[in-house]
C-alpha cells in the first residue's frame, strides 16, 4: 500500500502492450485511463506515461533487459519514486522490478484497490475495500523479503520444524479476514433491513450503471438535488445513493447511483463489491450512462454489459442506455449521435451538464417502468395489516371484502410489484 505520510509521490505510469493477446485494449486509450487511475489518487504526481509493447511476457522481470534498463534512466532522470504498471505483475516481476529501479511498484489491482480505500465513506465500504485488499496481499505473500524464509514456534523437541513466517502471515490475514467477514455480515443484514424497508415503500427503483466517470453522479445530482460528489475522475462515487425525485407525470421514483464499472476490475474488488452492486438486482428499471464521447466508448459499454451479466442481471431486465456527454460532440459527430438516438427505442442522447436531453429521458421513464398487470385475488388476515397498507398505497387494490378473519383482496399489479409484496 502506498505511504500517506509524504505530501507528494512522483509516479509513472506503464501500460504493456502484449503483440500476441487478441483481447489486447487498444494501447493509447489505455495508457490515458491507467493515467486517469494514478491522477485519481491525491497524493501522487504522475509525471508520465510509457507504452511499452512486448512480443512475450519474462517470466522473471516482465519487460526485457533493455528495455528495463531504458526505463530505469527515465525514472532516474526524472526522480520518479513509484511506478505503476497498468496490469498484471505477478510477485516475483514486482520484487525484481522493484530492485533493479529502485522504486516502489504498484499493478493495476494494487492501484484500483488504493483509489478505492482512499474513496470509501461507509462502513460497508470500507470493511469490503479491507477484505479485498488482504485477499490481493495474501496471494502476494510470495513476493517476501527474507524474513518470510524463516522458521519460527516450537523449540524442535516434537514434530517437525516449526511454522515458516510464510505460513503465520497466511495465517493471520486468513483471521482478519474472517473476523472482518463477520462485521461484514453485520452490515450487510442491516443493508437488507434497509431494502426490506425500501420494499415497503411502493415507488419503483432506477439504478444508474455505467463505465466509471461516465457522468452518473453528475446525472444524479442534476435530477435529485443532492450533492453527491461528482468530478471528471475515475471512481468519484463508490458508496451507493439514493433519492425520491417526482417526475414531470408525477410519478415518484427512488433513483439510485452506483459504483463505475472498469475493465479488468480486479477479481478481490468484484467479490467484495458485489453486496454494493446488487442494488442493481432490485432495481425496477436500470439505466445505463455512457460517455458517448469518449474514443472506446464501446469497449467501455460491453465491459458494464459483462458486468451486470455475471451479477445476474437478465437480458430481458428493463434497461435503457443513455448518451451522456453530448456537449463534448461537435459537428457531424454530434449530429450523427442526436440522429441515431431519435430513431432508436430506449435510447436518449443528454447532456448532464447542460441539461439537453434531459425532459425526453424523464418523460420516458414512467412507461418503461409500466409493466404488464395482472388481476390476482389475495386474502390477508387481520394480523397483517401492514401488508394491506403497502397495498393501498401502491394503489393496486381494485376490490376488498373485510371477512370474519381479515380481508379478502382483488389487486391488480406488475410481477415487480408481486415480488416486493411477497418479500415484505
Amino acid at each position: 500500500m502506498l505511504a500517506h505520510d509524504r505530501p507528494v509521490t512522483r509516479a509513472w505510469v506503464l501500460h504493456p502492450e502484449l503483440k500476441n493477446d487478441q483481447n489486447r485494449r487498444a494501447a493509447e486509450p489505455a495508457l490515458a485511463e491507467g493515467l486517469a487511475l494514478a491522477a485519481a489518487l491525491p497524493d501522487l504526481d504522475v509525471i508520465g506515461g510509457t507504452i511499452v509493447r512486448l512480443p512475450k511476457i519474462q517470466p522473471g522481470k516482465l519487460f526485457g533487459k533493455g528495455k528495463i534498463a531504458e526505463l530505469k534512466q527515465v525514472f532516474h532522470d526524472a526522480e520518479i519514486e513509484l511506478v505503476l504498471i497498468d496490469g498484471p505483475v505477478t510477485p516475483v516481476q514486482q520484487r525484481n522490478l522493484e530492485k533493479e529501479w529502485g522504486v516502489k511498484l504498484l499493478d493495476r489491482t494494487g492501484l484500483i484497490l488504493e483509489i478505492f480505500s482512499d474513496r470509501a465513506r461507509t462502513s460497508e465500504g470500507v470493511l469490503q475495500v479491507e477484505m479485498a485488499a488482504l485477499s490481493y496481499q495474501r496471494t502476494r505473500l510470495v513476493r517476501a523479503w527474507t524474513h518470510l524464509e524463516r522458521q519460527r514456534g516450537g523449540l524442535g523437541f516434537v514434530g517437525g520444524p516449526g511454522e515458516t513466517q510464510i505460513e503465520a502471515d497466511r495465517r493471520a490475514i486468513d483471521e482478519q479476514l474472517n473476523r472482518l467477514r463477520k462485521q461484514l455480515a453485520k452490515v450487510v443484514k442491516t443493508r437488507e433491513l434497509h431494502r426490506a424497508s425500501r420494499a415497503k415503500v411502493p415507488f419503483p427503483i432506477v439504478a444508474l450503471v455505467g463505465y466509471t466517470n461516465a457522468g452518473k453522479s453528475t446525472l444524479f445530482n442534476r435530477l435529485t438535488g443532492a450533492e453527491v460528489f461528482a468530478k471528471d475522475m475515475l471512481f468519484a462515487t463508490l458508496d451507493p445513493t439514493m433519492r425520491k425525485i417526482v417526475l414531470p407525470t408525477g410519478d415518484e421514483i427512488i433513483m439510485s447511483d452506483t459504483v463505475g464499472f472498469i475493465s479488468d476490475l480486479p477479481t478481490e474488488l468484484v467479490a467484495a463489491f458485489r453486496a454494493t452492486l446488487e442494488e442493481v438486482l432490485d432495481a425496477d428499471l436500470i439505466v445505463h450512462v455512457r460517455d458517448i464521447s469518449h474514443e472506446q466508448t464501446e469497449e467501455q459499454a460491453q465491459d458494464v454489459r459483462a458486468i451486470l451479466q455475471s451479477l445476474g442481471v437478465a437480458d430481458e431486465a428493463p434497461i435503457i442506455e443513455v448518451w451522456n456527454k453530448t456537449d463534448l460532440l461537435e459537428g457531424d459527430a454530434r449530429d450523427a449521435v442526436l440522429t441515431q438516438a431519435a430513431r432508436m427505442d430506449d435510447l436518449y442522447a443528454i447532456s448532464a451538464v447542460t441539461g439537453e436531453g434531459l425532459d425526453t429521458l424523464l418523460a420516458a421513464i414512467p412507461d418503461k417502468l409500466k409493466d404488464p398487470r395482472s388481476e390476482e385475488k389475495l386474502t390477508l388476515t387481520f394480523a397483517e395489516g401492514r401488508k394491506r397498507a403497502w397495498l393501498f398505497d401502491a394503489g393496486i387494490v381494485t376490490d376488498e371484502v373485510q371477512t370474519e378473519t381479515g380481508y379478502d383482496l382483488t389487486v391488480f399489479w406488475t410481477q415487480l410489484q408481486k415480488e416486493r409484496f411477497v418479500r415484505l
